[in-house]
Order: structure tokens, then C-alpha cells, then sequence
């Protein structure tokens, strides 16, 4: 049978942008559909605008840095529809990259939902295509919990981008990372912020020790945290929206002005794929893949966050490379999942590669070295400000491989970025000690420690 297409894509996010132009490259006649914005959560709700915010949070703590280094600041003010605006041009500005690459490569983009009509048809709008081979990277979306009554009245992570008045109290619900960005971006431009969690602390399943110090200083920031709670409800009111919890057996209530964040977790956007059409299984909401991307289905792939492995936009575009190279390049490839570099872009920020403590210890036992570094950072010196950075290594006793790098604290993204490479060759320890530090600098304590 011949087809329209050698590959269509369903999603222009990420994964879906570099696994068809890499399979353009090598000859494909590729096809994509898209409903919305190209290039994704990550350009247009995620990664790229929210750390355009995490900028312009950082600069009061600058301000006030300065004075200590001789630099008379004036009054300062901030604009948040100024920001706002020029974030979203910014936005705008890349999803028109990602048009002239796809155009560049060849890539015949379709406007609209794709649906499957059956397991080689797919529909978009008033359109039909057909391909030999169809890969599903529609990424996932914010969920609003349904058990919290009221909860309809919160935005999510998604709408905070277009809020036109700065919030003057927020309420963030959930203790993951998204929550924990969003408090700490929305207190540094000058938003009184209550961060609510029904655990002890934030950021579940990171390290312990990353856990406390991210917590710990929050609060010392400015963000109240509410944790180990239970009975939310969220109820409209004259005053602005009103926060009810239990708390410690006592009920307590917040009361934000118009805006209530709920940051409790993403999920696979299928619908309106119209997947009932096909034989791909799914789990939980997510579909099923094997390690080369394939479906159930076996001319059927899919990559990225729609399959709930690891949803960072880094490993979809791998995958999506991965997926193209094997089946258009004539390279046999596979994402690898261990010891994957992430970071959390709090204040302060935090970054983490390998295992933490907990896990090296489970698997490693009694083994386990674990080397620590907290102190405060030489800039922080001359304003006298108690802003402190932590370094942990964990290390596996028998091979005295570092099996885990984590850091809290400036530049902790760039920092770990290098050092993920070092344990991903896993190197050991010896092997950071014999790296000679660049000194003053706060990334010679990962080669230093004893």
C-alpha cells in the first residue's frame, strides 16, 4: 500500500519536533499536526517562560547584593504586565523558530487536534493522512485534583502565564516542583505567598538532604509553608478566594486575592487522539512503549511525557532522536534512563544527578559513603547575606563510584550539568579528588570534599 506519509506525528512539542525533522533529514517524507503553539509545554507553558520569570525574581536579592559591593541602588518597582508582555513576545518569538526549522527540514505541518481514524489513518480537521508510521508525542497537562471541592475556582501552571494583575497573595497547592517554582518566583516579585502540602515537606522523592535545605530556606525567603495537611476546600468569597485545611487537628483558612495556583501533577494528554481507534495499550492514563518507543501496535510509537516515564523535555527530544535515527537512519538507538541530570529552579536553586542517599543505600547498603559540603558562597560575603549553598556526593564503597551528585544552590543547574557527565562515565571519587579545583569557586567543593 503506498502511504502519504513515511512518518506522521501527532504533537509538535518537543519529542515530536526533533523526532520528525531528524527523520526528514534522512529522506522521510514526514507529516505533523498540532492543535496549538508550536513547540510544546516547554516553549510555550513550561521550561522556557517560567525560567524567564525566575529571573526577574532574582533581581531584589541583587539589589540588595549590590549595596554590599559599593553600589548605591535607588528605589526600585516592578511592572508585572511589562513582564508578563515581554515574556509571552519571547514565547511567540521561538514558536516561530520552530515553524522555520519545520519548514526548513521539510516537514509539512497540519493545524489541528490528530486523530486516528484508524491504525495508518490519521484526521486533522478536514483532512486525511495516511503513513507507514505514526508516532504519538502529545505530551501531557496540568491536573487539577477532583477531591477538593471549590478546586474549580484555581488556575494551574498552565494560565499563570496570562494572569494580567500581579497576584498579591498567591496560594500554591501541591508540593512538587511546579508548586514549589511557582511560590518562589511569585514571592520574589514582591507576592505574599502561602504554599500548601499534605506531606511534611516538598519535592517528594528527592533526596532527603535537598528536601530540608530547599524547605528550610523558603522559608527564610518569605514563603509560608503549610504542610501535613488535610481537607482542602476552596470557596469563592467577597475578600478573594478562601483556603480552608486542617492542620495539626485545628482548621485553619487563607484567604488569596483572585488567584489559586494547584500544581498536584501532570498527565498524558490523550483525548481526542481518538487511540479506542487502534490496538495501543495504555496504563494508567499513559501509553505503553518498549524500549525502542514501540506501541503495541507495531508500526505505532510513541515518545515523550504521553508515555509517563521521565517527563523533562531533554529526554523526549532524545527519544524522538533516538526513535528517527533507528528507524530512518539505519542506527540501532535507545534512550538510556539511568543517571539523568535534572533541576528544580527554586530560590535557591537545586540540582540533582544519580541516586539519592535513600536509594544508594537500598541498594548498596552499608557501603554507602556519603561526602557533604554546606557553606555560604563568597558573594554573600560582603552583603552579609545568609544565603547558604549545599553539595552532596554519594558514593558506592565497593567500586568507590559516584553514584549520585546533588547541589543546592547558585548555578546549580550549570554546575551539575558538568558533573552529570563525570557520573554518567562513572567516575569515582579518587577521580574527583584528582581534579584540580578552579578556585574561588563554589563547584571546586564537588572535587574537594573529604
Amino acid at each position: 500500500m503506498k502511504y502519504d506519509f513515511d512518518l506522521f506525528v501527532i504533537g509538535a512539542g518537543s519529542g515530536g519536533v526533533a523526532s520528525a525533522r531528524r527523520a526528514a533529514e534522512y529522506g522521510a517524507k514526514v507529516g505533523i499536526a498540532e492543535f496549538d503553539s508550536l513547540g510544546g509545554t516547554c516553549v510555550n507553558r513550561g521550561c522556557v517562560p517560567k525560567k524567564l520569570m525566575v529571573y526577574a525574581s532574582h533581581f531584589p536579592d541583587t539589589f540588595e547584593a549590590a549595596s554590599g559591593y559599593g553600589w548605591s541602588v535607588g528605589k526600585s518597582s516592578f511592572d508585572w504586565q511589562r513582564m508578563i508582555s515581554a515574556v509571552n513576545n519571547e514565547v511567540n518569538r521561538l514558536a516561530g523558530v520552530y515553524q522555520r526549522l519545520l519548514d526548513k527540514s521539510g516537514v509539512q505541518i497540519f493545524r489541528g487536534y490528530g486523530t486516528f481514524i484508524d491504525e495508518h489513518t490519521v484526521q486533522i480537521g478536514d483532512h486525511k493522512v495516511t503513513a507507514e508510521k505514526i508516532l504519538i508525542a502529545v505530551g501531557g497537562k496540568p491536573v487539577k485534583p477532583s477531591n477538593i471541592p471549590g478546586i474549580e475556582h484555581a488556575i494551574t501552571s498552565r494560565e499563570i502565564f496570562h494572569v494580567q494583575q500581579q497576584p498579591q497573595h498567591l496560594v500554591v497547592i501541591g508540593g512538587g516542583y511546579i508548586g514549589a517554582e511557582f511560590a518562589c518566583i511569585l514571592k520574589g516579585l514582591g507576592s505574599k505567598v502561602t504554599q500548601i502540602i499534605r506531606g511534611d515537606k516538598i519535592l517528594r522523592g528527592f533526596d532527603e538532604d535537598i528536601r530540608s535545605e530547599i524547605q528550610d530556606q523558603m522559608t527564610a525567603h518569605g514563603v509560608e509553608i503549610k504542610n501535613n495537611v488535610s481537607d482542602l476546600a476552596i470557596a469563592k468569597t467577597n475578600a478573594g478566594l478562601e483556603v480552608s485545611f486542617k492542620r495539626d487537628g485545628r482548621q485553619e483558612t487563607v484567604v488569596a486575592d483572585s488567584v489559586s495556583l494547584a500544581a498536584t501533577g501532570r498527565k498524558p494528554r490523550l483525548e481526542k487522539l481518538g487511540i479506542e481507534n487502534t490496538g495501543v495499550a495504555t496504563r494508567d492514563g499513559a501509553v505503553v512503549v518498549d524500549e525502542y518507543n514501540q506501541t503495541s501496535v507495531e508500526h505505532i510509537y510513541a515518545v515523550g511525557d504521553c508515555t509517563a516515564r521521565i517527563e523533562l523535555t531533554p529526554v523526549a527530544i532524545k527519544e524522538g532522536r533516538a526513535f528517527a535515527d533507528t528507524h530512518f537512519g539505519g542506527q540501532s538507538k535507545q534512550m538510556a534512563y539511568d543517571n539523568v541530570p535534572t533541576a528544580i529552579f527554586t530560590t535557591p536553586e537545586a540540582a540533582t544527578v544519580g541516586m539519592t542517599e535513600a536509594e544508594a543505600r537500598e541498594k548498596f547498603g552499608d557501603a554507602v559513603k556519603v561526602y557533604r559540603s554546606r557553606f555560604r558562597p563568597m558573594y554573600y560575603s560582603l552583603p552579609d547575606m545568609q544565603v547558604k549553598t549545599l553539595m552532596k556526593l554519594i558514593v558506592d564503597g565497593n567500586t568507590d563510584k559516584v553514584v549520585g551528585a546533588h547541589m543546592v544552590g547558585d548555578a546549580a543547574a550549570e554546575i551539575i550539568q558538568g558533573i552529570a557527565i563525570a557520573v554518567k562515565m562513572g567516575a569515582t571519587k579518587a577521580q574527583f579528588d584528582a581534579t584540580v579545583a578552579i578556585h574561588p569557586s563554589s563547584a571546586e567543593e564537588f572535587v574537594t570534599m573529604r
